[in-house]
């Protein structure tokens, strides 16, 4: 089987969000794609057959991510396929397709995002107080005053994984882009993640309430950063950007 290693959400090595990327010519056992996740170690590892896209973090599988996704389009595209390319996945079809300057685009489902009482030990958690606290689907969004304190915001993980909900999304107005943002996901095996997609399928719905506009340019401000333009289209969201091969190999396993 064919692994590959794909930085996704940035055109530069060794930055934005790594996913490893399976292609698969058999079906496989569930546990045994989970093994291979928490072997593999990183945030997300994709698993292809056909058309059918799974996801694993080393803990559990995900219903949603788009940097796994947007890394298993890089593969395709780097090994000859061309044209639109559709993802039949525990969220439904997942279209996307690549632009002349080889930026990848996806078609996900927007999440609707649903202002709430801050739940009882966020605050501290976070070591930070939320300008708005809002429920996105399993997902916590919390939006802070300044892109500073988001970018110095130094959690108590343990404490975020005992809130309610499954991951937390920390976001506040950009000084050099729309949005900047960053998410913690203890529960499903993930402190911090580089990049996520799947958290700007609630970022964009906010940010353009907030901001008046569509098509907005976020920032995820963890250590290795990464770029995602996006486009809110009333239940879809698309999400853009560009990915790098790291590695590629044999899974013998």
């Amino acid at each position: 089987m064919r692994v590959y290693t794909v930085d996704a959400f940035t055109d530069v090595a060794f930055k934005g969000n790594p996913a490893a990327v399976c292609l698969m010519d058999t079906p496989a056992p569930t546990a045994w794609m989970q093994a291979v996740a928490a072997e593999i170690g990183l945030s997300e590892t994709a698993f292809l057959l056909g058309n059918s896209l799974r996801w694993f973090t080393p803990a559990v599988e995900v219903s949603l991510c788009g940097h796994a996704t947007l890394a298993t389009a890089h593969v395709l595209y780097s090994t000859g396929a061309d044209g639109p390319l559709e993802f039949s996945t525990a969220s439904g079809i997942l279209s996307v397709n690549r632009t002349t300057d080889s930026m990848i685009t996806m078609d996900f489902p927007a999440k609707e995002v649903t202002p709430i009482t801050a739940p009882d030990g966020l605050e501290n958690a976070l070591g930070a107080t939320p300008v708005q606290v809002s429920q996105a689907k399993d997902d916590l969004l919390v939006e802070l005053e300044a892109e500073e304190e988001l970018r110095t915001l130094s959690p108590h993980i343990s404490a975020l994984s005992r809130l309610p909900q499954r991951a937390v999304i920390v976001t506040a107005q950009g000084l050099s882009v729309d949005f900047v943002s960053r998410f913690f996901a203890p529960k499903v095996g993930v402190p911090e993640d580089p990049v996520t997609g799947s958290a700007h399928c609630a970022l964009a719905p906010y940010w353009s309430g907030r901001l008046g506009r569509t098509r907005m340019l976020g920032a995820q401000l963890s250590a290795r950063g990464g770029m995602i333009q996006v486009t809110h289209r009333g239940d879809r969201v698309d999400l853009a950007g560009h990915a790098i091969t790291i590695t590629s190999g044999e899974l013998h396993a």
